[in-house]
Formats: structure tokens, sequence, C-alpha cells
């Protein structure tokens, strides 16, 4: 195998040239209605040409096969991973799991105040589970409902729900696509994320314990809202269950990918929707039909493949060399502590999958507590913006006029003030880590 520096040559210059134009338009996507998958799998499938041709054109072509393929098969557990998890809240959705949760919520009569509080801490510990977009997503629908006569709320609320399903998805290796890969790759076990419980509640609740004061100090206006959940409901959830301790059994017992855990917990559902169809069909009952198919055809295949871009052009980056010149100047020249904490804000206007491939790809040597501490950021720097995350891009869609990029940036500096918190508590609690 030759080793190539490409960061100076023509092949390098037109790849990251190709890199910055694609991520432009994804930051731009809601102005060009165009998908972020589009560009990303253009600029992916565009820099390793560039990446094949000038390994060839230097004799050495098996040096960027291999390099294609060790990517590929890193895609490819995350991707079965994610299809499967995805399906599950799918199907959650479908049998009207969060539609029982917000009318039991919306039911509660509670105080703005203590309702902003109660929506904060469920978003926090739903997060730890699902994926940080779909937790704002429902707990939005809440917020909405609850604050039909006060944007005040709505938008107060918002922003807490943005910061808590961030914080949340930092402790747990299934919270957030970044501390999945994490995890996936071997820098810690299952187990050890969780020692980042304290400071990512603390990320969250230094901001809350500002902002409530901010909430109004009224009642909302009760009504009656109750929805049925379908039948096989529970069954779905406690699957769901099952499959999470199946990932983690594979991999910490097993030494096999958790991803094959997912698929094994992804047949039981199926085994689990053909039993409910069949005993609906006997019973005439189109509620209890479920079509496990369906709810698979509906993941977000858009999300899927701007992953399979972003982290296919990220790792190209990585075999140019620029990568290493970019773990050169944070980790060597700055050090671990501040690089990461600098990489975390960054997560607030750069995706944060992106950068923490990056990491991972750089793989800097660090201790157990760093490699804690750029989950920490990464997961919770994207807060500090609106457009920083998942959950921020797609609360301001659903609550469109009410929340947005300005009344978030209010609270950037409380949002600011709770991220330097959760840093200086795991480097306080966890020191023994690093």
């Amino acid at each position: 195998m030759i080793d190539l520096d490409l960061t100076g040559h023509w092949a390098g210059l037109l790849s990251l040239a190709i890199f910055v134009i694609a991520y432009v338009l994804v930051i731009f996507e809601e102005a060009t209605q165009m998908r972020k998958s589009k560009p990303v799998m253009v600029a992916a499938g565009l820099i390793w040409a560039l990446i094949g041709l000038a390994f060839t054109l230097a004799g050495d072509p098996d040096s960027a096969h291999e390099a294609a393929l060790r990517v590929i098969e890193e895609y490819g557990e995350l991707f079965l991973f994610l299809i499967v998890a995805i399906t599950y809240v799918n199907t959650m959705e479908e049998r009207r799991t969060f539609e029982v949760l917000r009318a039991k919520l919306v039911g509660l009569g509670l105080g703005f105040r203590q309702l902003f509080l109660l929506t904060g801490v469920l978003s926090f510990f739903m997060s730890a589970v699902l994926d940080n977009m779909t937790t704002a997503l429902i707990m939005g629908a809440v917020v909405m409902a609850l604050g039909r006569e006060s944007p005040r709320f709505v938008t107060i609320s918002c922003v807490s729900l943005v910061v808590a399903a961030n914080a949340g998805g930092a402790f747990s290796p299934f919270g957030d696509i970044t501390t999945l890969m994490v995890w996936q790759k071997g820098k810690l076990e299952f187990f050890e994320f969780f020692v980042l419980f304290i400071p990512s509640m603390l990320n969250w609740l230094v901001p809350a314990a500002i902002m409530v004061f901010a909430v109004p100090n009224l009642k909302p206006t009760t009504y009656s809202e109750r929805p049925f959940a379908k039948p096989g409901m529970m069954g779905v959830v406690a699957l769901f269950a099952v499959t999470i301790a199946l990932a983690v059994s594979f991999k910490n017992y097993l030494n096999l990918p958790p991803a094959l855990g997912m698929m094994l917990g992804l047949g039981l559902l199926q085994i689990y929707a053909y039993y409910l169809s069949r005993t609906g069909s006997k019973r005439s009952d189109a509620d209890m039909v479920l079509d496990s198919f369906h709810q698979v055809q509906r993941v977000e295949w858009d999300t899927l493949f701007f992953f399979f871009g972003i982290i296919f052009a990220v790792g190209g980056l990585g075999v140019l060399g620029y990568l290493g010149l970019a773990s050169e100047a944070l980790y060597v020249g700055l050090g671990a502590t501040s690089a990461n904490a600098i990489i975390g804000v960054l997560s607030a206007v750069v995706d944060n999958i992106p950068l923490m491939f990056a990491v991972l790809t750089m793989d800097p040597m660090m201790s157990d507590g760093q490699w804690l501490l750029i989950t920490l950021t990464a997961g919770t720097g994207g807060s500090l913006l609106s457009i920083g995350s998942a959950a921020g891009v797609a609360l301001m869609g659903q609550a469109r006029g009410v929340y947005s990029f300005s009344s978030h940036l209010k609270w950037t500096w409380a949002v600011g003030l709770g991220y330097v918190v959760a840093i200086i508590a795991h480097l306080w609690i966890n020191a023994a880590l690093f």
C-alpha cells in the first residue's frame, strides 16, 4: 500500500470543493426545496471517483478499494440498525402509542410552568431510547395542544424540548446517531455512556431553571381528548425493549455487531404482526391488522441516504488526508479537552454526524473520559442554535410562526451556560476516566 498525501493534489482540492458545495446545499435545503440526501450522495460518488482515479494513477488501485470497503462496512451496520429502530417507532406510532401519551399529558390539568418542566423531563428520558427528532415532534405536539392560548409558552417550551431531547440522547448509546457510532466503533462499552447522565441532565436543567420564570404562571384550558390505543400497542412496546436488550447482548456477550440483534428483533416484530393480522382477520377487526412491511416502507429514506452521503464523503476526505490535518491542528495543537469542546460548538452550525464520523476517522489517542466528552459535546452543542440539530429544525417546521431561529437565539446564552456546566460536571465527576 502506497502512503499518499493528496491534500495538495488536484484530486484532493477538487474533492474538498465538491464537499463544501454539497454541504452548502444541505444548509439551504429549505430555500432550494431539494432534499438534503441528493447533493451529498452525488458528492460522495464524485469524491470516491476522484480517489479511485488518483490511486490508480499512483499505481495502487487496491488501496482505494480496501478503504471504500471499510466505509461500506461501517455504514452497513449503522443502516441496518437504524432501519429496525425507525420501523419500531413507526409501528408504535401506527398503534397510537404517542397519541395516548399526548392525551394523558393534556388531561393532567397542570399549570404552564409545571407542564414546561414535565415535558422537558419526558423529552430527556424519551430521547434516550427514541431519536431526538421523534421525541421533539411528539412532545412538540403536546406543547402545541396545551399552549393554544399562549404562544409564549409554546416558544419557550420548544427551546426546552430541543435542549432536553439532545441532552437525553447524549448519555445513551441509542439516544443519538453519534452515540450509536461511538458504541458500534468500540470506543466505549454500552454501560460506560451512563456516567454522562448527570452532566447531560445539567445541560438541560440549567437553562430550564432560568427559562421557567419566563413561562406564564397560568393554567391552560383543558379539553377532552380520548384516543384509544390499537390492539397490540403494549406488545410492540415490549418487543422494542426486547430488541434493545438483544442488540446489547449481541455486542457485549457474543462479540457480534449489535445490528444483528436488532434484525432479530425486527423478525420478532414481523411474527407478532402476522399473529395480530391473522387474529384480526378472523374477528373482522380492522384495527388489529398490522402490516409491518408497510412500516418498513415508511422509513425516512431521505435521512438514511443523507447518512450514506455524509459518511462516505467524510470518509473520502479522511483517505485524502484532510482529517489527518484537522486532527493534528485540533488534538495535537490544542489538546483533547479544548478540541472536543470546540467540536461541540461547531455542531451548532455543522451537523454533528459528519463531525463525529470525522473524529472517529481521525481516531486520536484519547482516554475514555475524552471519548465521553466528545460524545457529550457533539450531542448537546447542537442545542445552541435552532438549526444545530434535527430536533430544532423539526420543531421550527411544526411550530412555524411561533418557534423560530431568532426566538431560540434569545435563549442561546442560557443554553450555552448549561453546555459549559455539563462539561465542567463531566470533568469533575468522571475525573478518574481521564
